[in-house]
């Protein structure tokens, strides 16, 4: 049962994946971009978590982790980007 739940999750986390790349290529201001970027960047968080559980290998989690922080890094430094190009 945990197979499928995992299986279907996947194929689920994939077409959101698409879906946020075509927002990405697509959106009409920078702020849309960045969004997407850091949505694509948690999307990608939630597959190795899930292959992790998978492959029952708990050291693709550590990468989750280093992966969120850089995300989160990157996220804060467009939002200061944005913040000083108003003024």
């Amino acid at each position: 049962m945990v197979n499928i739940v995992l299986k279907i999750s996947m194929i689920l986390i994939g077409l959101s994946m698409l879906l946020v790349v075509i927002r990405f290529l697509r959106g009409p201001s920078l702020p849309d971009r960045v969004t997407a970027f850091d949505l694509f960047t948690t999307l990608v968080i939630a597959s190795i978590a899930m292959f992790s559980l998978i492959w029952e290998n708990v050291n693709f989690l550590d990468v989750a982790v280093v992966l969120s922080l850089i995300a989160f890094l990157g996220a804060m430094s467009f939002a200061y980007y944005i913040f000083k190009r108003k003024e």
